[in-house]
């Protein structure tokens, strides 16, 4: 499973270098030699710099601002890190979430970014904040300790959707 970790936002001068914004608290990702990938074809970065709070970034392949341009806008994915001290998004995914009642609520369908904190989306649309998970064994089981009465409310997730972008996560 490839995840989200970044996109390329536009070119930055004449030799091909691009603006990247990270959408992961990993700067690993930029590091060179990482193999990044798109829906179509990957990048192999050359180089990477901080620049005015993004990454100027040097693909290889990606050469002058023509093929900079080509890119722009693109989204980048690449395979998890494997890290056992970390919790990635795709792990919650076909968790079932149970309540401090030991009610199963449902399965997570997705994680929907938040600013003020991740949600777990359920297959009945119900929204859960990352913030109220107790316990967990990823893909398996989530335990939540929520306050009264939230899974009585319900969300037009498609309303939802058009006002929040959704970060993936951490990678």
């Amino acid at each position: 499973m490839m995840l989200e970790v970044g996109r390329i936002n536009r070119p930055h001068g004449v030799r091909g270098d691009v603006v990247v914004s990270l959408t992961t608290n990993r700067a690993e990702r930029l590091k060179t030699g990482a193999v990044l990938a798109s829906e179509d074809r990957e990048f192999v970065v050359r180089d990477s710099r901080l620049h005015k709070g993004g990454w100027i970034v040097a693909f290889e392949g990606v050469s002058d601002r023509s093929a900079a341009e080509a890119v722009s806008g693109t989204v980048l994915y690449a395979e998890p890190i494997n890290d056992p001290d970390e919790l990635w998004v795709h792990e919650l995914i076909g968790a079932v979430v149970v309540d401090q009642h030991d009610i199963s609520r449902g399965t997570v369908v997705r994680v929907i970014g938040n600013p003020a904190s991740d949600l777990l989306e359920l297959e009945s649309g119900a929204l859960v904040p990352v913030r109220f998970v107790t316990d967990l064994l990823p893909t398996e089981r989530i335990t939540v300790d929520v306050p009264d009465g939230i899974f009585d409310l319900t969300v037009d997730v498609g309303a939802a959707e058009s006002h929040h972008h959704e970060s993936g996560g951490s990678s």
